[in-house]
């Protein structure tokens, strides 16, 4: 009998419910408070800086997802366009981001449970939430999405609730004090807003995670581009918003009770007591979305790498006969989230989530701009010009990053490479490749 498929059956606005919940509508929420700081008050400037570059590289995923229909996403791109080294290190970084996403979702689930229930130890906490994720991943893609679609909705009603809360709060205020999320000539300067976009990429982190569910969607050459950029284009509308009115319900940007917890002392001033427990619990539950999705597209990264023996097929490469997922790799990435979840902080894992994602945006950007520009038939501006810009933005919000942060990742970097250079012989062999492209209609 044939090896079983990925089953199409995902339509434009599963992809992009699916999009917005591994995103999350309440998204620039946590990093607010160091998003605020670095840029010195202007979050709402920072995160709009950060769409620019996201929906830059959207479209380099959309276009590249409609010429390569895998699983594999951003290494597929990579190896068939640039070379199959890069292609398996690009895979290698994002598979670190997808399986850090969970990671410090469970971190941060378990974290904000123990503050409705300090008795519970933090290591139950733990295993309950990666234990949560790894259960309904087992569902299978269909459930995963009319999952998200509840969590959307459940999220998007506190956000309105933040929203008139804010709103009431700053009835009267001098309409030239509406601009100063934005400009302040104060405090503005390049520097710091872009020290500031550096971590609010983390807000737009999971839009990628689209392309990997190319293999599932009904008409994939239309319905995946649509729908990377529609989830950058309203997760940064969305996010602007809300960090524009905290910032002006909270305007000065030093002098938060707890930085990582910013938004919701914000939500406290502008709408009292129960906001402040409404959004806290909001956040969870948005967590615990996010965490799932995550996990979602990292098994199936994993997946097209074991496919295409990147990665040890007879496990990663796997799929259940009944359900049709890739079974071994969701539980894989959920003993990583258990292991990692008692051994790192939540800052590090963020910070090197960053590193990993960042530079995958950059593969997919260049392996966009060689093949509809620097290879095609007729050199047009059009189609050189976003990639080529959505490279150039990126590397320069990679840079920005610490240099712990760095450093960490150039580890995990030369792991990847000695691993490749095993596999491949000493490169004397070339690395698998994925499948071959499907052109466009």
């Amino acid at each position: 009998m044939p090896p079983p498929k990925l089953k199409r059956a995902l339509r434009l606005w599963d992809l992009l419910f699916y999009g917005i919940l591994v995103i999350q509508p309440t998204a620039p929420m946590p990093p607010f408070g160091v998003v605020s700081q670095l840029s010195q008050g202007h979050a709402a400037t920072a995160i709009a800086l950060a769409m620019v570059a996201m929906l830059l590289t959207a479209v380099s995923y959309g276009r590249m997802a409609a010429a390569y229909p895998n699983a594999g996403s951003a290494f597929t791109y990579v190896s068939r366009e640039i070379h199959p080294t890069l292609g398996f290190l690009t895979g290698w970084v994002l598979a670190l981001d997808y399986l850090l996403n969970p990671l410090i979702c469970t971190i941060w689930c378990s974290k904000a449970a123990m503050n409705a229930f300090p008795q519970t130890p933090y290591v139950v906490w733990a295993v309950l939430f990666a234990g949560l994720f790894t259960w309904l991943n087992l569902h299978g893609i269909r459930f995963s999405a009319r999952t998200g679609e509840l969590l959307v909705g459940v999220m998007s009603i506190a956000i309105v609730a933040f929203f008139l809360m804010a709103l009431r709060y700053l009835s009267g205020t001098p309409p030239s004090l509406w601009m100063r999320p934005f400009y302040n000539p104060e405090t503005f300067s390049w520097t710091v807003v872009s020290a500031g976009a550096s971590v609010a990429v983390l807000t737009y982190i999971g839009f990628d995670a689209v392309s990997t569910l190319s293999e599932e969607v009904e008409n994939p050459r239309r319905n995946v581009l649509l729908a990377t950029v529609l989830t950058c284009l309203v997760t940064g509308v969305l996010s602007v918003t809300q960090v524009g009115l905290a910032q002006m319900v909270w305007p000065d940007w030093n002098s938060y009770p707890d930085v990582d917890t910013a938004f919701v002392h914000v939500a406290g001033r502008a709408g009292g007591e129960w906001m402040f427990h409404v959004l806290n619990l909001t956040l969870l539950v948005a967590t615990v979305g996010s965490g799932t999705g995550a996990m979602l597209a990292g098994a199936r990264m994993l997946y097209g790498m074991g496919r295409d023996r990147a990665l040890p097929a007879r496990f990663f490469g796997v799929l259940d006969p009944v359900r049709r997922i890739p079974r071994n790799n969701v539980l894989f990435a959920g003993g990583v989230a258990l292991a990692g979840a008692t051994t790192i902080s939540f800052q590090l894992g963020a910070e090197l989530l960053n590193f990993g994602a960042i530079a995958g945006f950059m593969g997919v950007n260049a392996a966009a701009f060689l093949r509809y520009f620097w290879r095609a038939p007729a050199r047009r501006w059009f189609d050189g010009a976003p990639p080529l810009a959505g490279f150039v933005v990126c590397l320069g919000l990679w840079l920005r990053l610490r240099p712990l942060a760095l450093g960490a990742g150039a580890c995990w970097l030369v792991a990847g490479l000695a691993y490749a250079a095993w596999k491949s012989g000493g490169f004397r062999r070339p690395l698998a490749l994925g499948d071959p492209p499907v052109e466009e209609e």
